[in-house]
This record gives C-alpha cells, sequence and structure tokens, in this order.
C-alpha cells in the first residue's frame, strides 16, 4: 500500500507560473558561485548597511529583556510612533489603534486582503506590478485584473485609467505609489480623486507606499493624507526599503477601526506577534530617521540621474527618470525584441544581470530593470558592459 499525498487548494494556487522573472538573476547567482565576474542588478535589496544607531538601539533592547511576546497588533511605542508620522502628514489624525504591525509590509498586504476578499472575489491592479504580489494574490485566490499603464508616460498611474476598469463585481483597487518597478508617484489631486470613486462605488482602495521615503522631485503624499474619508481606504508601509532594513522584517497597516480587529485576529492566528526588539528598533528609526534617510535618498538620486543619462547616451537604448524609488526602466526595443532576449544575451556575453520587464506585467515586456542598490563605481563598469554589448549587435550599426 503506498500513502496516497493530498494537498490543499491553496498550496495549488502558489504554483502560480511567474514566467520566470527570476531565472536570469538564478542564473547570474549560479554563474558567480562558480567563480564569474558578474554584477547584479536585479533585487531591490538596499546595498547600505541598516545606520548603526539603529543596532545600538537593537543592543539596548536585548540588555532590557525584549525577547518575549509581543501583542498581535503590535507594540504600543511602534504604533505611537507610526500615527505620529501619519498625523503629521496628514489632515486626518491617527491614533495607533488604527495600526497593525506585521513581519514586513508583504506580510501586512497578505492580511489585508485576506480579510477583505473570499476566493474568486476580484481585485484592480495597475500593471506593470510589484511581482512579489503574484504569490500572496494566488494564496488568497482573487480574481486579478490589470489595468495596463501607458510605457511612453513612464508608466504613469492615471485614475482614469483605473476607474474605466472598475467593474461591478470590483471589490478591491490596490495601488502602489511610488511603485516598483517604475518609480512612478500619484499626486494627492489623483489619489483624493481615485478614494473618492472607489468609496462611491463601495469598493476598498489599498496603497502600498513602501517606498514613500525615497523621492527625488517631490515629496510622497499618503492615501490616508489625500483622502477626503477614510472608510474604504488603508495605507501599507514598511522600513525594509527606505531604511536599509530589508531583513528585519518591519511592516504595518493603517486601517479603518472597523477593519483592525480583523487583522489583528489574523496576525494572531498565523505569526503570533513580531520580534520585541526588533519592534523596538523600528520605534528609534522613525523618531530619529531625518539625517539618515537624506543621505540615503542622496545617494540614490545620485545613482538615479548616473544611470539615466548613461542609458540614454546609448543608441538603441532609452530611459526615462524616474520620480521615486529605487530602479531604473530601460526599454531595449527595437534593437532588441523585448528585455528578456536582451537580459539573458547580456548576462551570457557581459556577466551583468538585470530583470526581464515582462516579469512585472505586459506593458513592460520592452524594457528591463536595473536597480540602484549599487555604488557608481559598480554602477559605472556595468555601463560599460552593457555598451560594449550594445554595439557589438548587428543591428546596432544601423543606428549609427
Amino acid at each position: 500500500m503506498v500513502f496516497k499525498q493530498q494537498f490543499s487548494d491553496l498550496s495549488e494556487r502558489l504554483r502560480v507560473d511567474d514566467g520566470n522573472v527570476w531565472a536570469v538573476s538564478d542564473r547570474a547567482a549560479e554563474m558567480a558561485a562558480a567563480g564569474a565576474d558578474v554584477i547584479k542588478l536585479c533585487v531591490g535589496d538596499p546595498d547600505f548597511d541598516t545606520p548603526a544607531p539603529i543596532h545600538e538601539a537593537v543592543a539596548s533592547s536585548l540588555e532590557a529583556g525584549r525577547t518575549h511576546y509581543s501583542p498581535a497588533q503590535g507594540e504600543l511605542e511602534l504604533r505611537s510612533a507610526i500615527a505620529d508620522l501619519e498625523t503629521r502628514t496628514s489632515r486626518h489624525p491617527c491614533s495607533p489603534e488604527d495600526v497593525v504591525v506585521f513581519p514586513g509590509a508583504t506580510n501586512a498586504l497578505y492580511t489585508v486582503l485576506s480579510c477583505l476578499l473570499n476566493v474568486g472575489d476580484e481585485l484592480l491592479v495597475p500593471e506593470p506590478m510589484y511581482v512579489g504580489y503574484v504569490g500572496f494574490l494566488a494564496a488568497i485566490g482573487a480574481k486579478v485584473r490589470h489595468v495596463p499603464l501607458n510605457a511612453e508616460r513612464n508608466f504613469a498611474l492615471e485614475p482614469e485609467k483605473i476607474k474605466a476598469a472598475v467593474t461591478d463585481n470590483t471589490k478591491v483597487v490596490l495601488v502602489n505609489t511610488p511603485g516598483n518597478p517604475a518609480g512612478n508617484m500619484m499626486t494627492r489631486e489623483e489619489m483624493a480623486d481615485l478614494a473618492a470613486f472607489c468609496w462611491r462605488r463601495n469598493i476598498w482602495l489599498i496603497c502600498d507606499e513602501v517606498y514613500s521615503m525615497i523621492t527625488y522631485n517631490r515629496r510622497h503624499v499618503s492615501l490616508r493624507s489625500a483622502a477626503e474619508k477614510l472608510d474604504n481606504v488603508i495605507m501599507v508601509d514598511g522600513l525594509s526599503k527606505s531604511h536599509a532594513m530589508s531583513g528585519w522584517r518591519i511592516g504595518w497597516a493603517v486601517a479603518p477601526q472597523s477593519l483592525v480587529p480583523r487583522l489583528v485576529n489574523f496576525a494572531g492566528a498565523t505569526v503570533f506577534g513580531c520580534t520585541q526588539f526588533v519592534q523596538d528598533a523600528a520605534t528609534w528609526a522613525l523618531r530619529h530617521d531625518e539625517y539618515y534617510m537624506s543621505l540615503m535618498r542622496e545617494e540614490y538620486q545620485r545613482r538615479r540621474d548616473f544611470l539615466v543619462e548613461r542609458f540614454n547616451g546609448i543608441k538603441g537604448l532609452s530611459c526615462q527618470s524616474p520620480d521615486a524609488g529605487m530602479f531604473v526602466m530601460v526599454k531595449v526595443t527595437p534593437l532588441f525584441s523585448g528585455g528578456r532576449e536582451f537580459a539573458e544575451g547580456l548576462l551570457d556575453a557581459q556577466h551583468v544581470s538585470l530583470v526581464p520587464g515582462e516579469g512585472f506585467g505586459p506593458s513592460a515586456k520592452d524594457f528591463v530593470r536595473v536597480t540602484l542598490a549599487q555604488p557608481v563605481s559598480v554602477l559605472a563598469d556595468a555601463m560599460l558592459r552593457i555598451e560594449k554589448f550594445v554595439k557589438a549587435q548587428p543591428a546596432s550599426e544601423k543606428l549609427k
């Protein structure tokens, strides 16, 4: 007799085909492990060290014995720091009771959507979208409808396009501003308009704002600040990108009081609370972060400006300057058939790894995404290799 293994529908949904979005990155890692000189420009993991005072805050917390269970909603001090930040930047006062802490913004989004959607419910999301959404949206079993954005406008998040895509079955709209992969941002007026529209249509509006502190041309405006009514709006943020704390796993949601108990119940049943000493470090970070954040922002902007200028100086490639975030999107057509051909050929020829744009959605198939999470010296070496690769293409002679 043989045991017949059976698995849940949820685990089957998680086997979703991601289009091998990370295939180039994985192959680059294998090449590097074998000794090849590979420049990795794929993953958006900040190359900065977490600021030293945050390490000191952890040490103090550990000395104080902060290694026990934490409330499922999160430590009051951290929730207060988040609420104070929201109150300072919004016309709506925010209470610690409006905040729920999670082990990262991805877990926050998964929890929020799990509390709003049933299997088969319709969710609307603009694309290109952050590829990390694919897994938890599949786990929830949502019916995902995408809103293609205009590549010629640097994938601008246009409310009219989103509103036009809404149907009678739409339960949730999820937007990401500042966005990954394109660094696109919505204005206060656009966010207010979308929030009001969703409120009238009885639709939840969720805004993923994890790049809120990495902006260049103008400051980010939170959905919670822009919306007139808060009954249907949920804001998600975290410290992974802004504070170079990707491995610390701290994120949060700010939500209506009617939803908060459900989020707390879900968090209590799944993660049972976040680490006390990490929450203490996050509290310190949010209360003393401006100096460190400004240094990181300035360096990211320097890298952005360097890459945009260099890419636009290579015949056959083009690059618009993003308003925010840690990436630039580079158009590689018509010299190449699309981002995948470019990324695979570049890795083979010059050992530089980029992410093909198609992994973020069909709108980005002509693009590759390049991370800013490398110093300019490394980016300069990568650009020399990229230029050499492009010039070696037979079709490049026609562009001269």
